[in-house]
């Protein structure tokens, strides 16, 4: 399997999209920046059958040190949780068919 890069990633947005790698870059940013600031604030943004962009929350806590053995206490904290939907599960497990994509 191979990784996509960021610019690889654009590059195929800009394709799909039929517009230029610059204005694909914008939207990704965009998108990318609305997500961040939309989750911070607490809000859930779901994508019906893609992704659920969503804020946990750990309580604080008792966990081990793996080295010593002691116990150390944890604080509470937020994190990011993302959840991936039906129809991107379906596509994964060879469910449903992929979108076909266009050659860059």
């Amino acid at each position: 399997m191979a990784n996509v890069t960021k610019a690889d990633f654009i590059a195929q947005v800009a394709a799909q999209a039929e517009t230029d790698k610059t204005t694909a870059a914008a939207v990704i940013k965009a998108f990318e920046e609305t997500v961040q600031a939309t989750v911070k604030k607490g809000d859930t943004i779901v994508l019906t059958g893609f992704l659920k962009f969503e804020q946990g929350q750990r309580k604080a806590g008792t966990a081990r040190n793996p080295q010593t053995g002691e116990p150390v206490k944890t604080k509470a904290k937020k994190y990011p949780k993302v959840s991936a939907g039906t129809s991107l599960k379906k596509i994964v497990n060879n469910e449903s068919p992929a979108p076909k994509l266009k050659k860059v």
